[in-house]
């Protein structure tokens, strides 16, 4: 009978031990179920802030012809192309020289006037001084010469005027005039355009706009041909805030810098997201008000339309040119590190100001270690120490967090990914 029962009770303890190896091999995998297994490697991070605009020219002068006439020679047309002195148009000078011999004569006039307030009188005979010259009239004579001699100039300039020439090389943006027409000295005859100097003004809001500097680098892409980037440089920031619906943005001058065109490289540690996928990022972002559902979308559809790297690039047409208004989208860098470690934010917790990434051991078990991070995009984080490469890291799916072990599973207040409010605030 004690045989029976001691063999029962080894049996039982057999049957607990192998449940309890099973449960804790359960529990060692378990970390894995569910998770999407990243190796760490080495690329390119930036981080930038998009908005959308139209272009302007930043060069261009109204001209006018300074003077009143009758239009004679209208010698260009909207879209002509000139070089700096070509003449433009002409007014009818037949007025304009009556005006300038009238000062001709005018300033011989008066220079006689004064010739004369400067000699003394004297007797019939020339022998005897009645009296000095008069200081008062002298002075007066002075400037009716001077006034005479500022009226010869206007004219001189009137008929100078009369013939238009371009101040610069470029394009003919407007002619407001035929011939025949009468002009006064402000009518804007025609509008010269610099064509290779295009700006942009986009919006940027109160919570980045302190992370934008005169001088940041930027890229610019025209809606009609969003594989070609062009180079660009901040100029101005208004220090003036432009409110709408409780809104507050800043307006923001963005230059392009040369008509060279660069292409837009997207790092091969950062594959594309999917297509109408909104990253975690943004719609923590989206949840916290700092963005809308639109302005995500947005957002995702223009760098959807980059280039990535390897992508074959369509070129530019020989006779595209940029114009005034077109629709453009521009991409102010605010920070750039290349060849670094990067892993996604789906990675990373946050405890206590602490980083945290679950590390794939050669056992197939994942372990929390604290990491050191640096910038973030939308997509990727910098870490700077505590993982190698090669290293591999679970990242969890359908969850912006992965599993920290007991001491460590409360996550930081709204789970925000470290980083996220560097680029959204």
């Amino acid at each position: 009978m004690k045989v029976l029962k001691v063999s029962a009770a080894a049996l039982l303890l057999v049957v607990v031990c192998m449940l309890s190896l099973s449960c804790a091999s359960k529990a060692a995998t378990s970390a894995a179920v569910g998770n999407q297994i990243f190796t760490v490697k080495r690329g390119d991070i930036k981080i930038d802030i998009t908005a959308s605009g139209n272009l302007k020219t930043s060069r261009e002068v109204n001209l006018t012809f300074g003077s009143s006439g009758t239009v004679k020679e209208v010698l260009v047309g909207i879209g002509d192309y000139v070089e700096e002195g070509e003449v433009l148009a002409r007014i009818d000078t037949l007025a304009l020289e009556r005006s300038l011999t009238q000062a001709q004569v005018n300033v011989k006039s008066a220079q006689l006037s004064l010739e004369r307030a400067l000699e003394p009188k004297t007797s019939s005979s020339g022998t005897e001084i009645l009296s000095a010259p008069d200081p008062l009239d002298i002075e007066i004579k002075e400037l009716q010469l001077k006034n005479a001699k500022q009226s010869l100039k206007e004219a001189e300039e009137n008929l100078a005027n009369a013939t238009l020439t371009a101040p610069f090389t470029g394009l003919v943006a407007e002619v407001n005039v035929i011939v025949g027409d009468q002009v006064g000295e402000n009518t804007v005859v025609i509008r010269l355009i610099d064509p290779t100097q295009f700006e942009v003004e986009v919006l940027v809001n109160e919570m980045e706009i302190y992370q934008v500097n005169v001088g940041a680098p930027a890229t610019l892409t025209v809606a009609a041909i969003p594989t070609i980037a062009f180079p660009a440089r901040v100029t101005h920031i208004s220090p003036v805030a432009t409110v709408q619906s409780n809104v507050v943005n800043y307006k923001v001058k963005v230059q392009i810098s040369s008509l060279e065109t660069s292409i837009g490289e997207q790092s091969q540690a950062t594959p594309p997201v999917s297509a109408g996928e909104i990253p975690e990022r943004l719609k923590q972002a989206i949840e916290a008000g700092q963005i809308t559902q639109e302005q995500a979308e947005e957002m995702m559809s223009q760098r959807q339309q980059r280039p990535q790297q390897g992508q074959i690039l369509a070129t530019m047409p020989k006779d595209f040119h940029l114009k005034e208004g077109l629709t453009v989208t521009v991409s102010i860098w605010l920070d750039e590190r290349n060849n670094v470690l990067l892993v996604p934010n789906k990675a990373i917790t946050s405890q206590g100001g602490t980083s945290y990434v679950q590390v794939l051991s050669s056992s197939g078990v994942t372990e929390a270690r604290a990491i050191q991070t640096g910038i973030s995009d939308w997509q990727y984080t910098e870490v700077t120490s505590e993982l190698n490469e090669g290293e591999q890291v679970a990242v969890p799916q359908g969850s912006t967090a992965t599993t920290t072990p007991a001491a460590q599973q409360q996550q930081s207040p709204g789970g925000v990914v470290p980083g996220m409010q560097r680029m959204l605030r």
